[in-house]
């Protein structure tokens, strides 16, 4: 199992719209995630990267923007809610 910083831009798309509310559905399947900033999840998948990013990018447009990154520990933050906090603690090996 890996965990994984998914960050996105859907750019002139409005946060209200179906496009964020099925890529939101999408990352939350992957079952263990967590939401640290508005546009940033953290997901725990044994999927690959490369996997990871196909499979959300089927429910982006071309001119939207997408990273998928490896998470590990040591890592810093500040500002994240109580049980996020506690989350990433917890699965960021």
């Amino acid at each position: 199992m890996a965990t994984y910083l998914v960050s996105y831009d859907l750019r002139g798309t409005d946060e209200t719209s179906d496009d964020y509310k099925r890529l939101i559905e999408k990352i939350k399947s992957y079952g263990t995630w967590a939401r640290p900033t508005y546009s940033d999840w953290m997901i725990v998948t044994t999927k690959t990267t490369d996997r990871v990013r196909d499979e959300l990018w089927a429910f982006m447009d071309s001119n939207d923007r997408l990273l998928v990154v490896t998470a590990n520990a040591p890592a810093s933050w500040v500002g994240i809610p109580q049980d996020v906090s506690d989350w990433m603690k917890a699965n960021l090996h």
